[in-house]
């Protein structure tokens, strides 16, 4: 499958919203060798780096693996207020509470992907790059 869009470091993008997941409710959370967070509406963000989430609680490091840390349960319930990626290439995602989900961009892998209904996908490449198929490519 060959991406309809793709952006690099070197061609200067701007920040990019991700509008696909917001006003969705988090009902579930898979821990493992990546993350996945399912969102109502059937949206899915994957994750294979290390995320960090900032809460009252101040700032945990998650990294997907063998024993990841459950402290991502603690968003189930909750509504995307805003969501986008950054120039950079790093997600972030802001919750109704005031938690934030941050995922680092991996220099060698992908980072991290967004699922959304009618083909909507957004992933994360090496060192930052998005590649956009279906809707997303649209937008």
């Amino acid at each position: 499958m060959v991406p309809a869009t793709a952006a690099g470091p070197e061609s200067g993008r701007r920040s990019r919203p991700l509008g696909v997941l917001v006003g969705r409710k988090l009902e579930y959370v898979q821990l493992g060798h990546s993350i996945a967070l399912g969102f109502s509406g059937g949206c899915r963000v994957l994750i294979e780096t290390i995320t960090h989430l900032d809460g009252p609680g101040g700032r945990t490091d998650v990294e997907p693996g063998d024993n990841p840390d459950d402290i991502m349960a603690t968003l189930l319930g909750e509504t995307v207020r805003s969501a986008g990626s950054a120039a950079d290439g790093e997600l972030c995602i802001d919750f109704g509470s005031g938690a934030r989900l941050v995922v680092d961009v991996d220099p060698d892998a992908e980072s991290w992907a967004v699922v959304g209904p009618g083909g909507y996908l957004i992933v994360c490449l090496a060192r930052g790059e998005l590649a956009s198929w279906g809707e997303a490519a649209r937008r």
